[in-house]
């Protein structure tokens, strides 16, 4: 038999290639990349599932961690967020788990790798892209892309062939991860209609206002109300707070790699609240021109990202420049919860540059003279005196 190593989730897509290659005569090897989200029972039942489609073994590779260090810390780092909106949560997954998942079929010598990408999707260009890039000898299959198929059709497979799934779940296509929740359905394919309430993983549990003390060290977050953990730990901390709150619900709309609009709606509180508590503390503790050239370099890095060019190395020296500037991104950052949206009320760091000692804005000043500032708006104001002046 084939041995072919497929990418599985355990949704409706993956679970449409698992039955039919598995009758095409594959030997289907089928692998899971745990990069958050899943509990010790949901990747137990995603093991029971797969062997159901047909699949000869299954493995589930926790990549948790290599998920943060590698993507997701830089991704606060940059506080990234696409078109001033998406965390990526599910673009910045997708290329982890293309690079575990090439890995282990190289390990087994697979001759085929597989996935349920669509071919009007941004997945298929980050799968096959790490896939080609690091092994081209494995030939890439794709069912859903090249036998063009709707969800409508992969369900009737499917019950054609006795794979009892939920089809009412079915409707949505969700991504759960460490960064965030994606979900498409019906409604995202249209550009006016919202996503219903229950299509969201999270419902509103509390109503009261809740205060967390978010702690960052050199721009990682080390610890959640005063108690430490790793950065990933304290990542799935903060989601389970927010989501009490159902914070983080949005849709997405933007370009997508093959040069159509898409829009996706999500749920990302954890993202969310990090990148802008983070950001925060970056404005007390960043100089002007630092936070400049970040910004630019933030939406390079979040476009590369989403648009599969992890493997260039441009990336590495982006992602050099954003370590070199949280040396001093340490503090507290105080925010404010509430139902379906958060505040931040502030921040206390030892390297805050509102230093009450050099001034209070608006206020006074304590380092310069009246007549040096007078002096200093006439030179900053040359250039437009001169343009104005030989202009006019």
């Amino acid at each position: 038999m084939k041995k072919l190593v497929l990418a599985y989730s355990g949704g409706l897509d993956t679970s449409y290639c698992a039955v039919s290659l598995s009758k095409a005569g594959y030997d289907i090897h089928a692998v899971s990349v745990n990069t958050g989200g899943f509990t010790f029972q949901e990747i137990k039942g995603v093991e029971k599932n797969a062997y159901k489609m047909g699949v000869s073994a299954y493995k589930n590779i926790d990549a948790i961690s290599t998920f943060y260090n590698k993507v997701v810390k830089y991704l606060i780092f940059g506080n990234v967020l696409k078109n001033n909106t998406y965390p990526l949560s599910v673009s910045a997954e997708r290329i982890v788990q293309a690079i575990e998942i090439i890995k282990y079929a190289k390990s087994i010598n697979a001759e085929y790798v597989a996935h349920g990408s669509t071919g009007a999707g941004n997945d298929q260009v980050r799968f096959d892209m790490v896939f080609q890039t690091l092994a081209p000898e494995i030939k890439i299959i794709t069912p859903i892309r090249d036998q063009k198929l709707t969800r409508q059709q992969e369900i009737e497979f499917l019950k054609k062939n006795e794979i009892d799934l939920s089809w009412e779940k079915a409707k949505y296509s969700i991504n759960k991860g460490l960064w965030g929740t994606s979900i498409g359905g019906e409604e995202t394919l249209t550009s006016s209609t919202p996503l219903p309430e229950v299509a969201y993983p999270s419902q509103l549990v509390k109503q009261q206002e809740e205060k967390v003390i978010l702690t960052f060290s050199k721009g990682e977050l080390t610890a959640v109300n005063r108690i430490k953990n790793t950065s990933e730990k304290n990542i799935e901390i903060v989601n389970k707070i927010a989501s009490a709150y159902a914070i983080g619900r949005d849709i997405h709309v933007g370009d997508t790699i093959v040069g159509i609009k898409g829009r996706v709606g999500f749920e990302a509180g954890a993202a969310l609240i990090i990148i802008k508590a983070h950001h925060l503390l970056e404005k007390h503790t960043l100089t002007k021109w630092q936070l400049q050239h970040k910004d630019y370099l933030s939406s390079f890095y979040g476009m590369h990202l989403h648009e599969g060019q992890y493997l260039d190395p441009v990336m590495r020296n982006m992602e050099a420049f954003f370590q070199s500037t949280q040396n001093n991104v340490s503090g507290d950052v105080i925010v404010s919860l509430k139902p379906y949206h958060f505040s931040l009320d502030g921040i206390v760091s030892k390297h805050d540059l509102m230093n009450i000692k050099y001034g209070s804005y608006g206020e006074e000043n304590k380092t310069w003279t009246a007549d040096e500032v007078k002096g200093f708006i006439k030179i900053v104001g040359n250039q437009n005196k001169i343009y104005q002046q030989v202009n006019s």
